[in-house]
């Protein structure tokens, strides 16, 4: 469908993550406006994001947003709807696996209640929030697109390991949200779509701790993933719209 060629406007939320930055970096090179959310935007591990808001300010700008917190969200999209009236592209590229307080739990005795709090905040309650507060924003008569990265391990019917279970099944909620999301849309902003994407294995900070077992033929660079998950982008239909994809453009089961 050349979805890319009708971006205008981009917002990429995650966008200091390998991947987020990967995408910032991609849609700069193809003159498009984008916009770039962060918790913390003046933090030093955002040194490089800064420098290229530097390096391209007439098409980059950088803004707050944490998605576990409800008001961030709803003041970040209110200061975007102050410059501009639609958005053709929302990616939200935050996710969380493990943090200083969170780890991937291996069986039950370590599962509790406070790491989940945390895995739904992020990769859930977030990305539902997020499609509250964008929805004026993608209703307009051009298409737009809501995607959010997801992963493999939150389909229900392709667990064959187990384990993980709050990054499982925060991720299974999130596909969740995006079919309900896209089922509103259709209704509401029928030239919208919403999906979900796995990215891969990407060599990145959520995955490093995890990636001994990957071979080098599977684990990818976020400039790899990108360029992948650009492809999926590019050729979304309308009839796409609450499903979720790999990086090789194949539907991830429920």
């Amino acid at each position: 469908m050349d979805n890319i060629k009708q971006f205008k406007n981009i917002l990429i939320i995650g966008a200091g993550g390998g991947i987020g930055q990967a995408f910032t970096q991609l849609f700069l090179t193809q003159g498009k406006q984008v916009i770039a959310s962060v918790r913390e935007p003046e933090a030093k591990k955002h040194a490089s994001l800064r420098r290229l808001q530097q390096s391209h300010r007439d098409q980059l700008s950088l803004y707050t947003m944490d998605i576990t917190q409800q008001e961030s969200i709803e003041q970040c999209f209110s200061s975007i709807a102050s410059v501009t009236d639609r958005l053709h592209l929302i990616l939200n590229c935050s996710g969380l696996l493990h943090s200083a307080s969170v780890q991937p739990e291996k069986r039950l005795e370590e599962a509790n209640q406070t790491q989940l709090f945390e895995s739904f905040a992020v990769n859930s309650i977030g990305p539902l929030l997020i499609a509250r507060y964008a929805l004026p924003l993608l209703r307009h008569d051009e298409i737009s697109i809501l995607a959010t990265l997801s992963a493999r391990v939150g389909s229900i019917s392709d667990n064959r390991l187990g384990g993980w279970y709050g990054y499982r099944a925060s991720k299974a909620a999130q596909n969740m949200i995006t079919k309900t999301v896209a089922i509103e849309l259709k209704r509401r902003s029928p030239s919208s779509i919403c999906v979900g994407l796995h990215p891969g294995t990407v060599d990145t900070g959520l995955s490093k701790p995890f990636q001994s077992g990957v071979s080098a033929t599977q684990l990818k660079t976020p400039d790899e993933s990108v360029a992948h998950l650009s492809k999926v982008l590019d050729q979304l239909q309308p009839h796409d719209s609450g499903k979720v994809f790999a990086w090789d453009g194949i539907e991830i089961p429920a």
